[in-house]
């Protein structure tokens, strides 16, 4: 679902219904379904089961991770952070032919790798050249897209400005020195 809020998001909508699961754990096992008033009232109505659901101390666990997002102000991070990464993988697309695409919000990211811009032809192993240089070097990238060409980036919520500009400088390298 977090996908397909971001792109209710870019629209300037929100859905009606989101739903969540692993981090808001900080790894502890937790789900949770955030949604408006009218559809909780009407969901109240009705008969429900889950075998963890209402466990105290996984509400505990989850309550103690929202008041840390907000003492340590990580949502403004992700703001800052993911527009520094986003400004860092622009200016990386300018440079690099085979950057065809560049989207996200906040710290969700891709990158789409191709072989030529119009035609947009997935470069799928150009892009496993430069995954495998990142991780080689201590960054870890995830893999998506059909083709198997898209880089994802979903770091944790604390990185730093430092964090983001060393992975900036690697993606650089390796786009250098690996295709």
């Amino acid at each position: 679902m977090g996908t397909h809020y971001w792109g209710f998001q870019h629209q300037g909508v929100l859905p009606d219904i989101v739903t969540m699961a692993k981090s808001i754990g900080n790894g502890f096992p937790l789900a949770a379904v955030v949604t408006t008033k009218e559809i909780a009232a009407g969901l109240a109505q009705r008969v429900h089961f889950n075998t963890y659901g209402g466990n105290p101390v996984s509400s505990a666990v989850g309550r103690a991770v929202l008041k840390a997002i907000d003492k340590d102000k990580l949502q403004q991070n992700c703001l800052e952070r993911g527009n520094q990464f986003l400004a860092g993988l622009r200016k990386l697309q300018q440079k690099h032919k085979v950057i065809g695409d560049v989207r996200g919000t906040g710290l969700m990211l891709g990158v789409e790798f191709v072989k030529d811009r119009k035609t947009k032809e997935p470069a799928t192993q150009e892009f496993l050249a430069v995954f495998e240089y990142l991780k080689n070097n201590n960054l870890l990238v995830g893999k998506g897209g059909i083709s198997g060409n898209v880089m994802r980036l979903k770091p944790p919520m604390c990185i730093s400005s430092a964090d983001v500009d060393f992975a900036l400088e690697l993606l650089d390298e390796a786009l250098t020195k690996a295709i």
